[in-house]
């Protein structure tokens, strides 16, 4: 039966391969920075999607903020992280498919690039990198330790060994960085990609893209994926009306979350087809990038999207200062002790300083579990 087996697994692999477009990156050009016997019956980006997809941190997701923070533990409907993530899946290997591309890579890529996201969303971020540079380990940035996660956190610190196209992807993502194209950065190498953390968490700028065309088609949709979506939110959380949206980029674009996806894919399949980049056209771009500014003139910035974050901005440094201050008296009974440092490799404790630990212990929290903590170590705390 195993040699049945093989040779059913040998033959739709290599039919899955054959059928990829010219410019997709091919399984076997793939590799990991540990060697490891090969799955007969998956592919090396397969392994990659199904070992992210079983991680403790992918499972986290569901317990994240997307945007509006605190409004899921009374409206499950609101989108969370985990929700965004399977949209720019299934965005993502849509594009993939019609440009010929290799999915299985893409939708690696697409399930991890959000896995170092901290609980509140960007605003946690904010928080807890503030956090960081005053304990001088530099500047916090979710794409960055979505890759720290993935190679150094997971399974109690041993990493997921992924390739090093997935980890390249998972890092190079950034949907917050208006691009009409993307061209991928051909031959990078490991030393590339610790260049940029360095200068990322020193807070210097630093021009940076994916290195395969699936790493930017995933870059692109992250933000395809969250812009009408994110209105369809405030519209629900009654921040917004339809009506206040602008006239001229709903023209272009369309009104509802459905009709502005249909007019991105469209270009962005339209634009790339048989190219050596992955591209909106010059058009679609614009009125995208206005319907950026709208969002976050009347979102993200709304005083009542403000006023409940207060919370994590004054409580972020409280809480990792109180952290800090257990692993340093070997306070045994802190969470970040029983719930973390417990499950770790000596490998892991012995590379990275307290300071870090913290940052790890924090971005792996859920909203809940970071409300739950405030409550624990501030209450009663008078706002």
């Amino acid at each position: 039966m195993d040699q049945k087996l093989n040779k059913i697994f040998a033959d739709i692999k290599h039919k899955t391969q054959c059928s990829l477009g010219p410019r997709a990156f091919r399984d076997a050009w793939a590799w990991r920075m540990k060697d490891e016997i090969e799955d007969n019956m998956r592919t090396k980006f397969a392994v990659d999607r199904d070992r992210i997809l079983y991680s403790g941190a992918y499972r986290r997701y569901h317990g994240k903020t997307q945007v509006f923070s605190f409004t899921n533990l009374i409206d499950e409907e609101m989108t969370n992280r985990n929700l965004h993530i399977a949209y720019v899946s299934q965005i993502s290997r849509t594009i993939g498919k019609y440009l010929g591309l290799n999915t299985e890579l893409i939708e690696a890529i697409a399930l991890g690039h959000d896995l170092g996201h901290p609980p509140f969303g960007h605003d946690g971020e904010t928080a807890l990198s503030k956090a960081c540079v005053a304990h001088g380990i530099g500047h916090f940035h979710h794409n960055i330790e979505s890759l720290h996660i993935v190679d150094h956190i997971s399974r109690k610190g041993r990493g997921l060994n992924l390739t090093f196209q997935v980890r390249d992807g998972i890092v190079s993502h950034d949907g917050e960085v208006h691009n009409t194209l993307l061209k991928p950065e051909a031959n990078k190498t490991e030393e590339r990609i610790e260049e940029y953390i360095k200068a990322k968490k020193a807070g210097r700028d630093f021009s940076w893209m994916p290195g395969t065309l699936e790493g930017c088609v995933v870059r692109i949709t992250d933000t395809i994926a969250y812009i009408g979506q994110d209105i369809e939110d405030a519209i629900r959380f009654n921040l917004l009306k339809r009506e206040d949206l602008p006239k001229e980029v709903t023209e272009k674009l369309g009104n509802t979350n459905s009709q502005i996806i249909d007019t991105l894919i469209k270009s962005v399949i339209v634009n790339s087809h048989e190219q050596d980049w992955i591209a909106f056209d010059e058009e679609t771009s614009y009125y995208l990038l206005e319907l950026k500014k709208f969002n976050y003139k009347h979102i993200y910035t709304d005083e009542n999207v403000k006023t409940s974050n207060r919370i994590i901005h004054r409580t972020m440094g409280l809480l990792f200062e109180k952290y800090l201050e257990d692993i340093t008296e070997g306070n045994r009974e802190s969470k970040i002790f029983k719930h973390f440092l417990d499950f770790k490799s000596s490998a892991y404790l012995e590379k990275f300083s307290p300071p870090e630990q913290v940052r790890d212990f924090i971005a792996t929290m859920t909203d809940r579990y970071y409300n739950e903590e405030i409550k624990d170590h501030f209450l009663p705390w008078k706002w």
